[in-house]
C-alpha cells in the first residue's frame, strides 16, 4: 500500500496545483481585461481632449480677428479710428527752427539737458 499512498497524495498534490494555476489564469484575465479598458478609457479622453484643444484653438483665432478687436475697441473702451480730424501732430520747437537744407546732427544723450517751459 506504500505505492496505493503515493499516488494518491501525487494526485492530490497535482489537484491543488491544478486549482491553484486555474484560480492564477483567471486572476491574470481579469486584470488584462481590466488594464485594456483602462487604455481604451484613456484613449477616449485622448480624443475628447484633444477635440476641446481644437476647439479652443479655434474659438481663440476667431476672437483675435482685427474685425472683432476693432469692434470690441468701439463699443467697450470707445475707440474711433485715426483720422486726418481727430489727429493732433506734434512739432519739436527745435527742429521747426531749423532750416530745411540743414542736415540733422544727433546730440549725444548725456550731454542733452532737459529744458524748462517746454509746452505740451
Amino acid at each position: 500500500m506504500n505505492g496505493g499512498s503515493f499516488l494518491v497524495r501525487l494526485n492530490f498534490l497535482l489537484a491543488v496545483m491544478l486549482i491553484v494555476s486555474g484560480l492564477y489564469l483567471v486572476k491574470i484575465s481579469y486584470e488584462s481585461r481590466r488594464l485594456f479598458a483602462d487604455i481604451e478609457n484613456a484613449h477616449g479622453t485622448e480624443r475628447q481632449l484633444e477635440s476641446d484643444r481644437r476647439r479652443l484653438e479655434a474659438e481663440r483665432q476667431g476672437q483675435a480677428t482685427h474685425l472683432r478687436v476693432e469692434s470690441t475697441a468701439r463699443t467697450k473702451l470707445n475707440m474711433r479710428a485715426a483720422t486726418p480730424a481727430n489727429t493732433q501732430y506734434v512739432v519739436d520747437a527745435g527742429l521747426a527752427a531749423a532750416p530745411m537744407t540743414a542736415p540733422l546732427t544727433m546730440a549725444p544723450v548725456a550731454a542733452s539737458a532737459p529744458t524748462s517751459g517746454a509746452s505740451q
